[in-house]
């Protein structure tokens, strides 16, 4: 189980981010460039007291993480406001890979079209989006959940 950043905008989500990775105990990814710096000392300044219990694997580009070992198994599952199937209709599998994009783009079509599957979270109709480390919490906790990860 291992949750994927695309480029991500915002440190703060980042950090968000890696904390909930840590708390369900899945790998973190993070796809660059990001939309700030990222360093050692920005992650560890992000993770707070998670950053000795996570390692994100860095990739330098969206092919570099496609040729990755972190991206040779499993299925890749977008979680997108496009996406075809609604997170309480969809069944995770071991290994599955959870993708969010980029808080102000999401992903690129190639990207997008790369996914094994595109998932939604439904929300009321009148709303936009949620924030990205407040879905991909959504999605490991019901990925955790219909494994019987828990606990």
């Amino acid at each position: 189980m291992r949750i994927v950043f695309f480029q991500p905008d915002i440190p703060q989500n980042l950090g968000a981010s890696m904390r909930i990775a840590t708390c369900f105990g899945a790998g973190l990814d993070i796809i660059e460039p990001c939309g700030f710096p990222l360093t050692d000392k920005g992650i560890r300044r992000a993770a707070m007291d998670y950053s000795a219990s996570i390692s994100p694997v860095r990739h330098a580009s969206w092919t570099s993480y496609t040729q990755s070992a972190e991206a040779a198994s499993g299925r890749l599952v977008l979680f997108t406001t496009k996406g075809a199937t609604d997170l309480w209709e969809f069944s995770f599998q071991p290994g599955d890979r959870l993708l969010f994009g980029r808080e102000s783009a999401g992903v690129p079509d190639d990207v997008h079209n790369a996914a094994d599957c595109r998932v939604r979270i439904p929300i009321r109709p009148e709303t936009r989006s949620l924030n990205v480390s407040v879905s991909g919490g959504i999605a490991l906790a019901e990925m955790t959940r219909q494994l019987g990860l828990g606990g």
